[in-house]
């Protein structure tokens, strides 16, 4: 981990890793089965507000390595329970669609120093090679506890369409078109700030609906290309030019997902469906808090454990480029 306090980034890299080739290997690639690594774990050094996000897979020699091979990254936060389900917070999250993005100085992610977060990584090499030294760094952007005005803060909201806690939330896509959808209750009442979402090959939307009136909420539209493979999904930034999107708490909301299957074979656990926003609780104080008893949070944390091998301590001594070693201390600030 290098902490850059001047221009408030923090770069965390992790390698290195041997990535077998997996061209050909579709059901892997649909699946987004591979090369998982276990959760790394680290302390966030800072606080203040989460900002944004860039990621980077490089070789060995720094060469800049395609973006395909990386078919998902997560980060959780160990500290912050999810809106909707009783599972550890998914802090952010990135897919082969997604590009890194930067929130305007008027939002972010509240995150408190020392929190406990951890990282984890699915592989999916389909270069035609192996690759025998492959590293995935990510920088993070952060905002000062002291800005004025402080910005308002939004916390992750994550809508899964087949979400099972301690289990997996990809499902079969059959042929031609079709829906899959999921109905929740909100604990409390706040505002969506913006959404964007993840999905599989041949996916074509995720949508947000009031399960009550039937209104369409927010759409995020996937783009895909001449195969049908994914290549970005849409974004939407509500609270930038608006207050954003109400959700009232006691309230039904259901997510869609649409897929389109030209192959005219079901794909067995070839889909995965999400949508993910910033919503900015009415009152922050609200925010339903992590029951460690819970055997729904139990079985979170058992499958982070299980599912990547066992959890890892990263070996993650900060180097802060404002102080020298000698004026930090061998715990390198922590």
């Amino acid at each position: 981990m290098t902490v850059d306090s001047s221009a408030k980034k923090i770069i965390l890299t992790v390698g290195p890793f041997d990535l077998p080739d997996r061209t050909g290997e579709e059901a892997m690639a649909h699946s987004g089965a591979g090369h998982d690594t276990p959760v790394y774990h680290f302390d966030w050094p800072i606080e203040g507000w989460l900002r944004g996000f860039e990621l980077q897979a490089m070789d060995g020699d720094g060469n800049v390595l395609p973006q395909r091979i990386v078919h998902h990254m997560i980060m959780v936060n160990f500290d912050r329970r999810q809106l909707v389900y009783p599972a550890a917070e998914r802090l952010l999250g990135s897919g082969t669609e997604t590009e890194g993005y930067e929130l305007p100085k008027s939002i972010g992610v509240p995150v408190r120093l020392g929190s406990d977060l951890g990282m984890y990584i699915a592989w999916h090499n389909t270069t035609g090679a192996r690759i025998e030294e492959a590293y995935f760094q990510l920088t993070l952007s952060w905002t000062p506890k002291n800005q004025v005005p402080q910005p308002v803060s939004g916390l992750p909201a994550y809508f899964d369409v087949n979400l099972t806690i301690g289990g997996t939330n990809t499902f079969d896509i059959p042929a031609g078109r079709s829906e899959k959808s999921f109905e929740f209750t909100l604990p409390l009442s706040g505002r969506l700030l913006g959404v964007g979402g993840h999905m599989h090959d041949y996916g074509v939307e995720v949508r947000l609906e009031d399960a009550e009136s039937g209104k369409v909420i927010t759409t995020v539209k996937a783009q895909l290309d001449e195969n049908g493979w994914v290549k970005d999904l849409e974004r939407h930034l509500f609270g930038v030019s608006g207050r954003g999107k109400k959700l009232e708490a006691n309230h039904r909301y259901r997510v869609v997902a649409v897929y389109d299957n030209p192959t005219g074979k079901t794909l067995e656990l070839g889909a995965m469906a999400h949508m993910v926003g910033l919503f900015a609780p009415d009152d922050i104080d609200e925010w339903p808090a992590i029951d460690p008893e819970d055997p729904e949070y139990q079985k979170d944390i058992a499958s982070l454990a299980d599912q990547f091998s066992k959890i890892m301590p990263m070996n993650m001594k900060h180097k802060d480029s404002d102080q020298s070693d000698h004026d930090r201390g061998e715990d390198g600030g922590k």
